[in-house]
């Protein structure tokens, strides 16, 4: 078996002027030329080449063949080598891990799921568990390529600066434990990143503008993409949306409170009432929308996946009937275009997204 490579050999290409240049070549998946580049980034011909000649060298990139004549020699396209460079992506669920290979263009090469998450086994025990899969799943990449880390979505509360857990709603032993540098102790020398599962769900359906996405799974949480940015807030732990108290009076919820909509929607689906959890759901987001005036909204999570049409038609409703002028307000409701492999997609991001100039 191959063990892949740390990337640590490409960590000096993470200036914001090579990134520009990474960026639009892995969005041009037919390719671009040198001019086509300067065009795009705004820097001169002579930064272009010098940038382009460094990419060539580290095989980052790769010449491809010539673009169509303009009336002039047809120039060299330049294109993005998916397999220079991999990310392990892993969703850590309740009651299952998923785990995943990148490359470089963001397309998934491995997969794999174990029946095993945060609910089934000490904390210690998981974490052996994660890391060995992430070894096994990245022995998949081609025999010396780079690994250039690995990204964790875990369900929160979480501090995403330091990688602790804090007081996860029915999962008490996971409180203040260190994930995130539990899990690299084990993996070194990849890094390791760790951040909310909705915050890395809503990496992977990023969009310019203000983007609201809402993961039901086996709870309620959303992910704000700000300015195409991850919103994180003060103690990096906004987006906790399933624990607004909408009901003073309403059933307990495992973070302690009372009426928290998460519990609320939960309730609805064990009496197997998916359309009241829809519409419990749907309020919650139109009052989210109305706080912060969002572009859009994207849904995704196992539960919404169960019932795809019946939450897109629901919370469609709610927020045309909830929204002051629906001609002004326009926000579409879509779902994830990352399908249910969101989680572990954006987290794969999490180290990719740096490479090309992405803020995550």
């Amino acid at each position: 078996m191959n063990t892949p490579q740390a990337g640590t050999n490409l960590t000096g290409l993470r200036d914001h002027n090579t990134a520009l240049v990474l960026g639009l070549l892995r969005a041009a998946r037919q390719g671009s030329s040198r001019v086509e580049l300067a065009a795009g980034t705004g820097l001169t011909p002579q930064a272009i080449s010098k940038i382009v000649a460094r990419l060539l060298a580290t095989t980052l990139i790769e010449e491809d063949g010539r673009g169509a004549s303009t009336g002039g020699k047809p120039r060299t396209l330049l294109r993005l080598r998916p397999d220079a460079g991999f990310a392990v992506g892993v969703e850590l669920d309740r009651h299952a891990t998923t785990v995943l290979l990148v490359d470089l263009s963001g397309e998934t090469r491995c997969r794999t799921t174990v029946p095993a998450g945060l609910a089934d086994a000490p904390p210690q025990d998981t974490v052996e568990l994660i890391a060995a899969t992430v070894r096994e799943v990245a022995a998949a990449a081609p025999p010396g390529a780079n690994v250039l880390g690995v990204g964790v979505g875990c369900r929160g509360p979480l501090d995403q600066a330091t990688g602790v857990l804090h007081r996860p709603a029915g999962l008490s032993a996971w409180d203040r434990f260190p994930l995130r540098d539990a899990l690299a102790a084990r993996l070194d020398p990849w890094p390791v990143r760790l951040d909310k599962d909705a915050n890395t769900a809503a990496l992977a359906c990023a969009a310019p503008g203000h983007t609201a996405y809402l993961h039901f799974s086996d709870g309620l949480g959303a992910g704000l993409l700000l300015d195409g940015a991850v919103y994180r807030g003060a103690r990096t732990n906004a987006g906790e949306f399933g624990h607004q108290v909408i009901q003073l009076d309403g059933p307990a919820c495992g973070c302690g409170a009372r009426g928290c909509l998460e519990a609320l929607c939960l309730a609805a689906l064990a009496t197997g009432d998916h359309r009241a959890a829809a519409r419990l759901l749907a309020v919650g987001v139109a009052n989210l929308v109305q706080l912060l005036d969002v572009d859009r909204v994207v849904l995704g999570g196992q539960v919404v996946f169960a019932a795809p049409e019946l939450y897109l038609a629901e919370l469609a409703g709610q927020l045309a009937a909830r929204l002051p002028d629906r001609e002004w307000q326009r926000v579409p409701v879509s779902l994830t275009p990352a399908g249910p492999a969101a989680v572990a997609i954006g987290a794969a991001e999490l180290v990719l997204g740096p490479l090309f100039g992405r803020r995550t």
